[in-house]
């Protein structure tokens, strides 16, 4: 595994803590079909969560939000559909997060959750 692999790994694993301590239920994480994958899919209550999750170590180029472009989020919201295809579920809403996790060089990670960005 490569460090930006690992750093990826390091920043899902802190996220779906985030998400968990936040009341929400974790139903998948790296779902994959042929149009991509998805981070983290989750519960809030009655609302389907689909979470695109970004770590970095500085934002020297740039900060984990702002890799989140037009097309990612055209992307995950064809993913969602895809999702939803896929899984039995009745869901009183669809949203798609941003789990931002920037990692230094010591000490905690910092996270930032970006609600119902797209």
């Amino acid at each position: 595994m490569t460090g930006a692999q690992g750093l990826g790994r390091y920043g899902e694993k802190v996220a779906a803590a985030h998400l968990e301590a936040a009341g929400m239920r974790i139903l998948s994480r790296n779902w994959r079909c042929r149009h991509g994958e998805i981070d983290i899919v989750a519960q809030d209550g009655g609302c389907l969560v689909v979470c695109e999750v970004k770590t970095r170590r500085s934002s020297t180029y740039g900060g984990p939000v702002e890799a989140v472009t037009a097309t990612k989020l055209a992307r995950l919201r064809t993913l969602t559909l895809a999702w939803l295809a896929d899984h039995e579920g009745s869901w009183t809403a669809v949203r798609i997060d941003v789990v931002a996790v920037t990692r230094g060089l010591r000490g905690a990670a910092s996270v930032e959750h970006l609600r119902a960005v797209g």
